[in-house]
Parts: C-alpha cells; structure tokens; sequence
C-alpha cells in the first residue's frame, strides 16, 4: 500500500488500510470508491475513522439494497436484482460440502423491466467509463461475461468443461436443473498428491516466509500480555444476524437485545457487573458503552461483543435494524494491527480496558 506499505496478498490490498488510502494526500490518493453488498463502516478495523474518510472521496458508487452506514456516504445507489429475483448455482458450497453435489436454483420471481443483474450494472458501468474501446481482460470468465453471455451460460459451459462434463459422466446444466432437489453425485474423491503444485508433490509446512516473522510475533504476544490489564477483546457472530444483512429483518431482529458485552463472571465481579448494567469499552481505536452479558461461557480475561451492529448513524433508512443499534465492535478494532505477512486485519485479541459506567446510559458509541 502506498501509505504504510503494507503487502498485497492474492491480488487485494489490506481493508485495514482503506481509511488512511482515502485521507492521506499524495500521489496514488483513492478518490474514488465503488462497493458492492459491503458494509465497510460497520466491517473493517476502526469503522468511525473509515466513516470520517468516505466524504472526502470525488466519486462513490454502491451496488446494493439499503441505504446503509456506508452506503449514505455514495454519490449514486444502484438496487440490483435480490434474493429470489436472480437464478443460484451452489458454487461456493463445492468448498465445504461432504459429497460431490451440484444444484442449480432458478429465478422464483421475474424482475421488472428496470432491474438489473450485479453483472449487468458492472458490465454497463464499465461500458460507460470507456465507451467503444476494447479493453484486454486477464480472466476467461470476465471475457465471458463481456462478450454478454449469461451467468446460466458461462455456468453450463464451465459443467461441461468439469471433471463430471465431457471427460466424466457427461454432465450437463439441463440435467442438473431439471432435478429440483439437486444431484448427489457421489463420495468427494481423493485429488492429492496430484493437486498439488509444487515440485516435490509436498507441502510446506514451514516456509521461511512463516520462519522469519516468528521473532515479531513472539514479541507482540508479549506486548499484548502485558498491555491493558490482559483483557483482550474477540468479536462473535450470530446466526440470526448474519453480519448486518439480516438485522432489518423483523422476523430476525425481534427478541432479546443480543448486541452484548460477553464477560466472565470473575471479570465482572472486579468491576461489580451484572447482566444488563452498561460497561464502558476502551481500546486505542476508540471507546462505546454496552451492556454486559455476564456468562461463564466466554474465558477469564476476554470480553466479546457481536459483529455487525452499530445502526445508530444519522441518514440510513434501516427502520428495524435503527430499533436495536446496538454498537459496532469495529470501532474499538485497530487498523494499525495487521498481519504483516499477510495484510489480514487483526480482528482478535484487542487490547483493551473496562470501566463501569456510574450513570444509566444507553448503549452508544462516544466520540
């Protein structure tokens, strides 16, 4: 990255360093932003500097649903097709399944004549930014899509060209849509050695990449050992919430305000917690004020809050999901705490402190 040099890892830029890329003049400065279905205030470390540095941007597009905590900050909102309105073929389940399974799911609901697919909106955004040129793009797929074939199409083709198309059982995307429930089509099979790319057909298990930062990384447990009293911070999530999508889904969001502090019994007796009272939570990122959930279930010395709340801003238009804000546990996380290996955000284990707020307040965010 240009500000901190940060490195990039499978072809992206650490989120953790977007904020101080957009506020930092100088050559290379990101004046432009486009999202697609994210919601960085409330999901990247230390949101509320991310929040300050969006207005700052020339130009910022959102392909997405809602108006959200990010969202607001777009110069123009593009609604996509959602849900049930755009066709599904299971492709990310492929990495967590147990057996070889495919299922193609099509539209329930025909969209109106001014909707469009994500692809749609990208493929005429990019028509727009270089109108008649011919630009050269890297990935088949990208050809493909450009050349205005449909997702079903581009996915019938990749089928046929699969281990199960033409080299295997002559599989087809007809055949896979014309059974509702979808195909099972066997026990996973055994791809190792033979998947593997390096020389030797092993893997490296300790690869000096790994070997060389593990002097930092004994020094900075150290550091955090040592650092705020040894109460660290950990993030959760919630299977009704997933993330921030489904809180301003009343069927979901009813019920029991679940955006708490998680804290031992023994931490909270130092401090004279109970379940309910508001706990004031400071780390160097920021500091917000929650109510403590006492419960043996999380380890002495660790506090937890739920990712995904923080609807309290001004201007969004998330009416359920305003009734039950809540906080976001990332405007306590640090972006300065980074994987320098791999750029990843630091999300776990933050340095912390607990203070016991006097006064009947609401769950908020200070500062």
């Amino acid at each position: 990255t240009r500000v901190r040099g940060a490195p990039e890892f499978g072809g992206e830029l650490p989120a953790a360093c977007l904020a101080e890329e957009i506020d930092t003049p100088g050559d290379g400065q990101v004046r432009g932003l486009v999202t697609l279905a994210g919601n960085p205030v409330l999901s990247t470390p230390n949101g509320a500097r991310l929040e300050r540095a969006l207005p700052s941007l020339e130009y910022m597009v959102s392909v997405d649903i809602y108006l959200n905590e990010t969202t607001r900050h777009a110069d123009i909102i593009l609604p996509p097709t959602f849900g049930l309105e755009h066709d599904h073929y299971d492709l990310a389940l492929a990495a967590l399944a147990v057996r070889n399974v495919a299922k193609y799911s099509p539209a329930l609901f025909r969209r109106s004549a001014d909707q469009r697919h994500d692809h749609e909106i990208f493929l005429g955004l990019a028509a727009r930014i270089a109108p008649g040129k011919k630009r050269a793009i890297a990935s088949p797929l990208l050809r493909a899509m450009q050349s205005r074939l449909s997702p079903r199409q581009i996915g019938a083709m990749l089928v046929r060209l699969g281990p199960q198309g033409l080299r295997g059982r002559g599989l087809t995307m007809d055949a896979i849509e014309s059974s509702v429930h979808g195909l099972d089509l066997g026990p996973l099979e055994p791809s190792m050695p033979a998947r593997l790319e390096t020389r030797d057909k092993t893997i490296d298990l300790a690869p000096s990449i790994f070997l060389d930062d593990v002097p930092r990384l004994r020094a900075r447990l150290a550091d955090d050992a040592r650092s705020a009293a040894g109460l660290v911070l950990i993030g959760r999530r919630q299977l009704r919430s997933n993330n921030s999508w489904c809180h301003n889904a009343p069927r979901l969001a009813k019920g029991r305000d679940r955006c708490t502090a998680a804290i031992h019994p023994e931490d909270a007796a130092k401090l004279g917690l109970r379940t309910g009272d508001p706990v004031r939570i400071v780390s160097r990122a920021g500091a917000l004020v929650a109510p403590a959930e006492v419960t043996d279930t999380i380890m002495r010395g660790v506090v937890s809050l739920p990712h995904g709340f923080g609807h309290s801003r001004p201007e969004t238009r998330l009416r359920v999901a305003a009734e039950k804000p809540g906080v976001s546990i990332n405007d306590l996380t640090d972006e300065r705490r980074i994987d320098p290996v791999s750029g990843v955000a630091d999300f776990s284990g933050v340095p912390i402190e607990l203070e016991r707020v006097t006064v009947a307040v609401s769950a908020s965010l200070e500062g």
